[in-house]
């Protein structure tokens, strides 16, 4: 709480510490199409398989920028894994890849760094939109199991009960299969885990949940007491990238032109190996509360540009899979 005189050193009002913070708003394109999330393994292989990988997505991203118009503002990204596994160098990797995408005719705008979803800039990112999650309590729960803040996993549904002790000499168990919450006929149940602790204590945020980040970063969801979190820094093409990520920014404009990074809607063009990440993503999503003024800010602004953007965030957020000639699973 602050306190504040008014006309008189004993006249005072009282007024949450909150209300002080303006939610900054932020420049939007109208889409912002992803052109990769690549692991360690991937540029291991070389820039062969990079140069296949933006040859195979290169006709998704011709459709979307057809089916957005020629005056669309439309933004590329491309995020690097540098949380899971720290490799190579930005001098050696970010060449390697936008030459790879240049070949295809694409080229990146936004480069992103993955570790920049979990922390930047003194900003604990990942705990933002932990705050943000609301889970849905099923019928019928007893609280035996631990809340989704204390033990990292979110489910869409009600779980298959673990408490059940069968009778002596009885082979009935009275089991209870797990149900989605507003399936369709049949249940697709996903309990997906949100971090796991290290031997220090410390969270590892798992590879679903930093998506979901990126994901509400790329929309321009997130905020920290109002202030954007993730602002792109600009990069000056004639200069030599850092042979260090950690002296690398978590998101660079490479592209001096660019349209802005967040939008109203994003697309990604992912390996089909994706798929189950990101089923988890939407999950998340499902059950996050976004910033009801940044929610309003987006409303207004494409309203005033005559776009539908949808309610919900989950039908913001397209995608294509396909088989990109990468290999290998995510974290």
């Amino acid at each position: 709480m602050t306190a504040g005189a008014q006309g008189h050193e004993d006249a005072w009002t009282y007024r949450e510490a909150a209300a002080d913070h303006l939610t900054r708003a932020v420049p939007y394109s109208q889409l912002s199409v992803e052109l990769g999330h690549l692991y360690m393994e991937d540029f291991a292989a070389g820039p062969e398989r990079l140069r296949d990988h933006f040859a195979r997505i290169a006709p998704w991203v011709a459709t979307a920028r057809s089916l957005a118009g020629p005056k669309r503002r439309i933004s590329t990204c491309f995020l690097v894994d540098d949380y899971f596994t720290r490799f190579s160098s930005p001098a050696e990797v970010i060449p390697m890849v936008t030459r790879a995408a240049a070949k295809a005719g694409l080229r990146i705008d936004y480069l992103a760094l993955e570790s920049g979803c979990a922390e930047a800039g003194g900003v604990d990112i990942a705990r933002l939109l932990l705050a943000r999650l609301v889970a849905e309590p099923p019928v019928g729960s007893n609280g035996a199991r631990p809340p989704m803040e204390e033990n990292g996993w979110l489910c869409n549904g009600v779980r298959s009960p673990s408490d059940v002790t069968p009778a002596a000499m009885s082979t009935d168990t009275d089991w209870r299969p797990p149900l989605e919450l507003g399936a369709r006929r049949h249940s697709v149940f996903l309990d997906a885990q949100l971090w796991s602790v290290e031997e220090d204590g410390s969270r590892l945020w798992s590879c679903p949940f930093l998506a979901a980040v990126w994901q509400m970063l790329r929309l321009g969801l997130l905020r920290d007491r109002g202030e954007v979190v993730l602002p792109a820094q600009p990069w000056d093409e004639e200069e030599a990238f850092p042979d260090d990520w950690a002296r690398l920014s978590p998101l660079v404009r490479l592209n001096p032109q660019a349209t802005p990074f967040c939008a109203y809607r994003t697309f990604s063009v992912l390996d089909s190996r994706f798929l189950p990440v990101e089923h988890a993503v939407r999950v998340i999503l499902e059950h996050t509360a976004a910033d009801p003024e940044a929610l309003r800010q987006v409303a207004e602004r494409s309203t005033a540009e005559g776009l539908a953007v949808p309610p919900e965030l989950t039908q913001r957020v397209l995608y294509a899979f396909a088989t990109t000639g990468t290999r290998g699973g995510a974290p």
